[in-house]
């Protein structure tokens, strides 16, 4: 990705983002549903079976519009967080990756890549808790919140700034390493499929790339993604010691394997939306650049 400038990087990281919302938001309200069903009492059985069932229950009793709950959230973060996350990765090559040097080593772009989540974190975690209560209603017929605003209003008066960034540790240990292997995995490919940058790389090499590092981004991130989800959709007072009672919980109830509970469908959404993400800021990209040269053919008029 080319160095471009801090408004740059908004526009197209707000284009890639609003695609990724579109595309992945369903599957993501799926995957929240599924790592925070309640544990079935004997003799029941669990509120939902596996991915098939939890779509197939919400599209019953919900319509489809029930896996659209929560995106207004993000939806109204995604512009910042992906040029926060976007520039993020540009401001970490200058600071870890030398200029003089042509290409970068895969540890180089890991850790521009990890530096990138830091930025993301502080926005990002109140729009996540927000998402996350919003996508559990209707499971059990309960409805406690209107809207976003509606969560945000309750949370704060419950708990102010700090109810609504509950789960932020969670969300950084998440984001850092996840974004570094998102990066590095996009540059990887994205350098195999261009010859080391010799060519353009076609769309088809940019869904490739992009999609690629959608599912090793989850691969990596998802055990902190299921810590944060039930963290974040928690009562007061259940977990006193935050993530550690979240982990302790989980491993002594479910075992290890409950850590990677939704991954089916964060892989089956990972690849489109990490495609459509990249396709966006592409796409933002190409129209910054025409707008640029309508610009100078003007000027030169």
């Amino acid at each position: 990705m080319s160095d471009m400038g801090p408004m740059e990087y908004l526009i197209c990281g707000g284009f890639g983002g609003i695609s990724t919302i579109l595309v992945g938001h369903p599957l993501d309200t799926i995957k929240v549903r599924l790592q925070t069903m309640p544990l079935p009492k004997a003799g029941e059985l669990s509120q939902y079976a596996g991915t098939l069932d939890c779509l197939q229950k919400t599209l019953k009793y919900e319509g489809p519009l029930g896996l659209y709950r929560g995106m207004g959230a993000p939806l109204l973060g995604v512009s910042p967080i992906f040029a926060l996350s976007f520039m993020g990765f540009g401001v970490g090559k200058k600071l870890f990756c030398p200029e003089d040097q042509r290409l970068h080593t895969h540890s180089q772009y890991f850790v521009a890549g990890a530096f990138s989540g830091i930025f993301t974190t502080f926005i990002m975690t109140p729009g996540e808790r927000i998402k996350c209560l919003l996508q559990i209603q209707g499971v059990g017929g309960s409805k406690p919140y209107n809207g976003p605003i509606d969560v945000f209003m309750m949370l704060y008066k419950q708990g102010g700034v700090a109810a609504l960034y509950k789960g932020m540790g969670a969300t950084l240990l998440r984001d850092v390493p996840a974004s570094g292997v998102y990066f590095l995995t996009y540059e990887a490919v994205q350098n195999y499929i261009t010859k080391q940058g010799e060519h353009q790389a076609s769309i088809l090499g940019t869904i490739l790339s992009g999609g690629t590092a959608g599912v090793a981004n989850w691969l990596v991130g998802m055990p902190s993604d299921v810590l944060k989800s039930r963290l974040q959709t928690a009562p007061e007072g259940r977990y006193p010691h935050g993530l550690r009672d979240v982990l302790k919980e989980l491993i002594a109830t479910e075992g290890p394997l409950a850590l990677y509970k939704g991954i089916t469908p964060v892989l089956i959404r990972a690849f489109p939306a990490n495609a459509a993400c990249f396709l966006g800021f592409e796409l933002g990209k190409k129209l910054l650049n025409l707008r640029r040269e309508s610009a100078d053919l003007k000027q030169g008029t």
